[in-house]
């Protein structure tokens, strides 16, 4: 298995625990959240798809899939495409309010759908490449694509932690 089968393997992952966290919630399950402060649902997978969606558009020197289309407008949001949930206060979490799971689902899958695309066509040197001057060391690549499937995970898994909280089946 070469590190780009490992990247898709990895990748892979994501839409199972994305669609077992928000699947069957209603739109005030997904913004239900389990404590004062902390995060619900809907604001983990939306924020877990902006940053795959937000760091893979700018490696690919490409527009982000969340200002084309309305997707914006189904979270109840302005299409800002530097807003990725990093720093959210809590009235800004509030504000986002998918209208169905199935808003969540979409944008995730479309999101999921360009990555897909763009690891099956890497080559192993491709990883090497610097794509962000700004930190010390420089950011190649391949650390870039751990550090969005890291997150991603993380937020997954916290997502389906909080639907645990919840009373449904």
């Amino acid at each position: 298995m070469d590190v780009g089968d490992v990247l898709i393997e990895t990748y892979g992952r994501l839409p199972g625990l994305v669609r077992a966290a928000v699947e069957g919630l209603s739109p005030e399950q997904l913004r239900r959240a389990p404590a004062p402060g902390a995060n619900p649902i809907g604001w983990l997978v939306w924020h877990l798809t902006r940053v795959q969606d937000h760091h893979v558009a700018d490696v690919l020197g490409a527009e982000q899939i969340w200002v084309t289309g309305d997707w914006a407008g189904r979270f109840g949001l302005t299409a800002d495409p530097d807003d990725i949930g990093y720093g959210h206060t809590p009235e800004q979490v509030a504000a986002v309010a998918p209208q169905s799971a199935q808003a969540l689902l979409d944008y995730f899958d479309a999101v999921a759908r360009r990555t897909r695309d763009y690891l099956a066509g890497l080559r192993p040197a491709d990883l090497d490449r610097v794509v962000d001057e700004s930190w010390d060391p420089p950011v190649t690549l391949g650390v870039r694509l751990v550090s969005v499937a890291d997150d991603d995970l993380q937020h997954a898994g916290q997502a389906a932690y909080v639907r645990g909280l919840l009373d449904v089946d």
